[in-house]
């Protein structure tokens, strides 16, 4: 009987967890093309970077100057949009998370702090989902015609956090998959 609290990986259950990692990530590239597609016309003078740009608003009057920039059919693609970055949350969240996981599994005993750090990140990227979705539904809030002053301020102080956790991951995967290519060109 395996030790759920082991250390170590079955080679099996690895290429298993390296296949599904794979699905994972075509599956969230995929969704970033329909994000990317459906996030072009929301690019406006009141919103120059998009839906990034109602994200980190921050206040209401520039919540509804962006939302009126995209009147119309604009405001079909905002809906989609906000309805696309549900999926994408799911996808990142697990496609990041198992990186980070795997990659933890393959740095040596001795580097224990680098191992335990991939293990909090992988923790910490599902808070970042769980922030993404409560900045979804302030956001979709507003786009219904919400005019409570706080969920500007909600949404940014969710998304923001929310960058900061994925952006240390994906820095944790980028630097342990140089150890881990570096350390195979050795052997």
């Amino acid at each position: 009987m395996k030790n759920i609290h082991s250390n170590s990986m079955e080679p099996s259950d690895q290429k298993t967890a390296v296949k599904i990692l794979w699905i994972l990530f075509f599956m969230t590239l995929l969704t970033i093309t329909g994000m990317y597609i459906t996030g072009k016309p929301l690019k406006t003078t009141a919103a120059p970077t998009g839906i990034l740009s109602f994200e980190l608003t921050g206040n209401l009057s520039g919540s509804k100057a962006i939302i009126n920039s995209w009147q119309n059919e604009k405001i079909i693609f905002a809906g989609i949009n906000m309805g696309l970055d549900f999926l994408f949350l799911t996808l990142y969240s697990f496609t990041i998370a198992l990186s980070c996981l795997l990659i933890s599994k393959k740095i040596p005993e001795q580097r224990r702090f680098l191992k335990k750090t991939g293990t909090v990140i992988a923790a910490a990227v599902m808070v970042a989902a769980i922030l993404d979705i409560v900045e979804n539904i302030a956001l979709i809030k507003l786009l219904l015609g919400s005019e409570n002053e706080s969920l500007p301020l909600l949404a940014k102080w969710c998304a923001i956090p929310k960058f900061l956790i994925v952006l240390s991951a994906l820095l944790y995967i980028i630097s342990g998959l140089y150890r881990v290519v570096r350390h195979s060109q050795k052997n």
